[in-house]
């Protein structure tokens, strides 16, 4: 079955919700429109998010509008069993890929968003258990019954990745990284990506706030470096550290997770950012706080 294309920026929508914002309806009805009237069309949920509520709330804020489903793409994660009081049967926080669990959990959330499929469904995070043929099992009937279109993995290391590509073709890993997490860079998970075709998506691409986090022991250095650098190429100290990722060969995606409307345009502008190689690499030993070797 045909992948599909998630352009970037991606909406990340953890903090729309009862973990972070708190929108009402009609808030998550006029974030949805901003973001599509600006070409912002991919949605990151999990269903874990604000406890099992966030999708269910996205998906009646679309009811505002159902037409608007077909300009957007819906990614969506499972894998991950929260305890709380909206799935009482879990006894402890644990990870489930059992071939049910990530049907009923990818239903569950087609039912929640009020949609017919998703474009992209992930497992969340690794699993000690983790089965590959029962994985593919899931992936094989939901693509089947049109119920997803492409699938990946959230969080997983090249071996992890490689151990399930035998079974199931992956399309996609959302991986942390930002120019503070930068294990990416080094572990060999965005070589990894390259050599496979997996296209990774990053959270937290901003690094947490870095550059309004006065506390961290690297906020001087960076903040004069992006500083600098956003008066060189005329924008923002944000656009200069996603244009930092995006720079990476791997074609990374970077997930904003916001809920302002202008974070996503900064994201959406840094696209036309073509940092020089040695600006990359003044950003990079910013962070670090010594030179390359």
């Amino acid at each position: 079955m045909k992948n599909t294309t998630i352009p970037a920026p991606i909406a990340g929508c953890m903090r729309w919700g009862i973990w972070g914002a708190g929108f009402t309806r009609a808030q998550y009805h006029q974030m949805i429109d901003d973001c599509l009237d600006a070409g912002i069309t991919a949605f990151d949920h999990a269903d874990i998010y604000g406890d099992y509520t966030t999708e269910a709330e996205f998906g009646e804020a679309l009811q505002l509008n159902p037409g608007r489903r077909q300009q957007m793409q819906l990614i969506s994660k499972c894998g991950i069993q929260m305890k709380t009081p909206n799935r009482p049967e879990h006894g402890i926080k644990s990870y489930n890929t059992s071939a049910s669990h990530i049907i009923r959990s990818a239903e569950r959330s087609l039912e929640n968003l009020q949609t017919d499929f998703l474009d992209l469904l992930l497992i969340h995070r690794p699993d000690p258990l983790l089965h590959p043929e029962e994985v593919a099992e899931a992936v094989t009937r939901l693509q089947q019954a049109g119920k997803i279109i492409s699938f990946g993995v959230s969080n997983f290391l090249p071996a992890e990745t490689s151990m399930l590509k035998k079974w199931v073709p992956i399309a996609y890993n959302q991986i942390e990284c930002s120019l503070l997490m930068r294990d990416a860079f080094t572990n060999g998970t965005l070589s990894h990506c390259i050599e496979h075709e997996i296209i990774p998506m990053a959270w937290a691409p901003l690094g947490g706030g870095i550059i309004s986090d006065e506390t961290h022991p690297r906020y001087r250095a960076i903040r004069s470096c992006t500083s600098e650098l956003a008066a060189k190429y005329q924008t923002g100290e944000n656009q200069i550290l996603l244009a930092w990722l995006l720079r990476h060969p791997s074609g990374i995606l970077p997930v904003v997770g916001t809920t302002k409307l202008e974070r996503l345009l900064e994201a959406k502008e840094a696209q036309n950012i073509q940092l020089e190689r040695e600006d990359w690499f003044r950003l990079l030993e910013a962070a670090a706080g010594e030179e390359v070797a």
